[in-house]
């Protein structure tokens, strides 16, 4: 008998990490079920698990919804201000692969460069051919910001072929752009907006908050519910309004692409984090913005803390239940700030990166938390003494597409040495976070503007995402 299988590594690892009572201040929203809905929350042991069931009479299909899931569907639209509304159980990747399939096709699509990596694993499914526009950067936090729409007009005017526009709103860091005006540049066009609003499922829900995807003219909208929403992780939702997004596309991608044994489980916390945010959304939300509120505030006084607020984004929004905390006046990076507020005081947080940590508040968090990440940050600033914050160079503006990534991705490709990538096309991603912007995408060519980056990169040691040889000794280049 192998004695190792005795062991069940994960489950420990999880159980250890639940006994620690942790400060939380990542996803999932829920907060380790104190944001859950009420009646999800109540069920334990055998009462939850009699509802993990299958398709069977009276429960209805996922896959084509005439009973409970469609009118549970209907709710979720008409809460949150939608014509039709889908249920997500593979996450918000599956609805922006779905919208890229079924609005963008093979065709051309407009995004920022910043855009998650799930809209990447869009455009190899599709076979869309991207047209990027850079978002704003805010220096001050090296942080990129959103796209104003005067890039989405001369972007649209110099590439006539566009059949979709896709936005990301809120970005990571809770920065909202003018999803309104990008509507307006789009629909003159007759081209649909669709938005990857992962991390916005809250915002339609309090009036102090900024306006909603669907309020602001987006034909398409994907929510990751688990997020902010209070369901569980993996569940989110599709939104679709107006006639720009075929609707019965959008259905058969989805049935194509999700699932054949959807979990009732994540369904049934989508109905319920629904209800709950349509009749207790404005009461819940109001406690996170007071407590974010004071935090940032308290925040703020500690010296070598620069926290980012409205004033940092002229013509951008932010979502306030966001904490965006510059660390680099204590000399320290946001990586030794986030491992040392977790080895030391058990306060996790959303992310760390190069100059910043991020740190959400929602339904789920208690003013303990806030206490426990203020008093942490606060001894932190007393007791560490660093050295030179981390200068990062500027993310090369010129790139030059030479294959669709889905080509690239499908081409047979090799790794080489960095000095032996010049000039070569990419066949992987690239990104040093902050502030997020892939340096290269797949088909894109090592350019010696994009090399000598790289170059620097590698020489600092910068944490890169997205390339299989993190280090960048090794790029994986197309063979040609």
């Amino acid at each position: 008998m192998d004695n190792s299988q005795s062991w069940a590594p994960l489950y420990q690892a999880l159980k250890n990490h639940a006994e620690k009572k942790a400060a939380n201040f990542h996803i999932p929203g829920h907060r380790q079920g104190r944001g859950l809905p009420e009646d999800l929350a109540s069920l334990g042991g055998q009462a939850l698990f009699e509802l993990d069931l299958t398709e069977i009479p009276g429960l209805d299909d996922l896959h084509n919804p005439q009973g409970v899931i469609a009118r549970a569907q209907e709710l979720a639209a008409r809460a949150c201000g939608a014509e039709q509304s889908f249920f997500l159980v593979n996450g918000t990747t599956v609805g922006v692969h779905a919208l890229l399939i079924a609005a963008g096709g093979r065709g051309e699509v407009l995004l920022p460069r910043n855009a998650h990596r799930s809209v990447l694993g869009g455009l190899i499914l599709s076979g869309a051919d991207p047209v990027y526009v850079l978002p704003e950067i805010i220096s001050s936090f090296g942080i990129s910001a959103g796209v104003l729409p005067g890039r989405i007009r001369a972007a649209m005017e110099a590439n006539p072929g566009i059949r979709a526009v896709l936005m990301v709103r809120p970005n990571y860091y809770g920065i909202v752009d003018d999803l309104a005006g990008q509507a307006l540049v789009a629909h003159a066009q007759g081209r649909p907006v669709l938005v990857d609003e992962a991390h916005g499922a809250h915002l339609r829900f309090h009036r102090d908050l900024p306006d909603d995807a669907m309020s602001c003219g987006a034909d398409a909208a994907v929510q990751s519910i688990h997020k902010s929403g209070g369901s569980l992780t993996q569940s989110s939702l599709l939104h679709l309004s107006g006639s720009l997004v075929n609707a019965d596309a959008v259905a058969g991608v989805l049935s194509l692409l999700q699932t054949t044994s959807p979990s009732y489980l994540l369904m049934a916390s989508l109905d319920l984090a629904r209800r709950q945010l349509a009749l207790l959304g404005a009461d819940l939300l109001e406690r996170a913005l007071s407590q974010a509120s004071r935090t940032r505030g308290r925040l703020a006084r500690i010296k070598g803390l620069k926290v980012l607020s409205k004033s940092d984004l002229p013509g951008f929004d932010l979502d306030l239940t966001r904490l965006v905390v510059n660390v680099s006046g204590l000399g320290l990076t946001g990586y030794q700030v986030g491992e040392l507020l977790y080895r030391r005081y058990n306060v996790y947080i959303e992310m760390a990166e190069a100059n910043n940590i991020v740190a959400c508040l929602s339904i789920g968090t208690t003013n303990a938390d806030c206490d426990a990440l203020v008093k942490a940050l606060e001894d932190i600033a007393c007791r560490e003494k660093g050295t030179v914050p981390v200068m990062l160079p500027e993310v090369p503006v010129n790139f030059k597409k030479r294959m669709k990534p889905r080509e690239a991705w499908f081409a047979a490709a090799q790794r080489v040495s960095l000095i032996e990538s010049r000039g070569r096309v990419s066949a992987e991603t690239v990104a040093v976070y902050p502030p997020g912007i892939p340096v290269l995408c797949p088909g894109e060519e090592i350019n010696p503007e994009v090399y000598d980056y790289l170059v620097l990169v590698n020489k600092y040691g910068l944490p890169c995402q997205g390339a299989s040889d993190p280090s960048l000794k090794t790029i994986k280049v197309v063979i040609e």
